[in-house]
């Protein structure tokens, strides 16, 4: 028993002398090593020599990734050698953001009403340029009577690049409408031409499609000035409402003369089977403006068997240079029609501006008397229209019609 317990004793004894020795024996080669390595010496020796082992080690490595190379890389390809996620951080700096169109949908929500109308406009580079229409256009807006809070529901549709640039500086609903294969920009779109055919063409379509969305709307040409909210004098039950170059006396006679400048339409499957069937009737009455074609159109059996309502908007509220509206303290809009040219048309605009704010300093009694009227059209006629240049047109064709702008 004595012998058993003191067995373990001895061993536990031995193997503590064993170890003592070993670690003795390693403190004595470290110290040799030490010794032959980095004798004793100074602290700033001895960061010296770690910071020569670094470099040293830092060159060989790089050595050794450009020597995998077939050819000496040049610094632009070293980096995505060592750091594989170079490449995709160098693009993502490098590269410019590009901001995605918006959605036509997403442009109408934000600008409709309650019931889900907007108010809709075309802008071509000619009309957008500085001083030119749509700068006179939203002044209208701002010196209207209860007009400048309609233009939260405008939407201006434009039709080239550079309209669209400057329709983001003027506006918060803008929206994009290039049309592939045409180009609707530079010089003015004169009446009739095959490039102002194409784009009121390109206008009715477009229309369409809104109506599918299911949005009502107004459209209004940019060189309609609006003095007074038109939503007053709207029909309640019509479908389809269109201003006039010449207004006969009843809203429901087909004999009116439309201009398609100006109108309200509600969507619902009626007026959508409409705008299809007009923009498809361009075919049938090849090279004619869209006036015109509504005119065939508007006493076919097709528009009687969809049950369309069609009102004509009334001159003395939603006049024009056609039909000036007669009482300035019924206007609600004056549109810049029967006018051939930029230069007239500006003109004209600027001369009614005027006539507005006129009429508008004076006192209450005296805006109720009817002495007070317009002083156009000046430069703007219907004779304009028909006297224009023909050698504006030599690379145009000039289709058939009667109808004015």
């Amino acid at each position: 028993m004595n012998l058993s317990h003191r067995l373990p004793s001895r061993l536990k004894t031995m193997t503590k002398l064993h170890v003592s020795s070993l670690d003795a024996k390693r403190s004595s080669s470290v110290s040799a090593v030490s010794s032959f390595i980095m004798p004793p010496c100074s602290r700033p020796l001895r960061r010296a020599v770690i910071y020569i082992v670094a470099i040293s080690i830092s060159i060989f490595v790089l050595y050794r990734s450009l020597d995998s190379l077939d050819a000496v890389p040049s610094s632009s390809s070293i980096f995505p050698r060592i750091f594989p996620s170079f490449d995709s951080f160098q693009s993502l700096m490098l590269s410019k953001p590009k901001l995605e169109e918006p959605k036509l949908e997403d442009v109408l929500r934000r600008a409709a009403t309650r019931d889900n109308t907007v108010i809709l406009t075309t802008l071509n580079e000619a009309w957008a340029a500085p001083g030119s229409v749509i700068d006179l256009f939203f002044e209208s807006f701002r010196i209207g009577e209860g007009t400048s809070m309609l233009l939260n529901h405008l939407v201006i549709i434009s039709l080239d690049a550079k309209a669209y640039s400057r329709c983001r500086e003027l506006h918060k609903h803008c929206f994009s409408l290039e049309t592939e294969g045409v180009d609707f920009s530079g010089k003015e779109a004169y009446f009739m031409t095959r490039s102002y055919l194409k784009m009121m063409w390109r206008r009715i379509d477009f229309l369409r499609s809104v109506l599918e969305l299911g949005y009502n709307f107004v459209f209004t040409d940019a060189d309609v000035m609006w003095f007074r909210n038109p939503f007053t004098r709207f029909y309640r039950y019509a479908d389809f409402q269109i201003a006039c170059d010449h207004y006969l006396g009843r809203s429901n006679d087909l004999e009116n003369r439309p201009n398609g400048g100006f109108s309200f339409v509600r969507s619902n499957n009626r007026t959508i089977l409409f705008y299809k069937y007009w923009y498809a009737s361009r075919i049938r009455y090849s090279g004619y403006h869209d006036q015109d074609v509504l005119n065939f159109i508007k006493r076919e059996p097709f528009v009687f068997r969809i049950g369309l309502r069609i009102r004509f908007l009334n001159t003395a509220y939603f006049g024009g240079l056609c039909e000036p509206s007669k009482d300035m303290n019924l206007v609600r809009t004056m549109h810049a029609n029967c006018c051939f040219g930029m230069d007239s048309k500006l003109h004209d605009l600027r001369i009614m501006l005027q006539d507005w704010r006129d009429f508008m300093a004076l006192p209450l009694h005296l805006k109720q008397e009817s002495g007070f009227s317009w002083k156009v059209p000046q430069n703007c006629s219907l004779d304009s229209l028909r006297r224009y240049d023909e050698s504006m047109y030599e690379e145009e064709s000039e289709p058939p019609g009667e109808s004015q702008e």
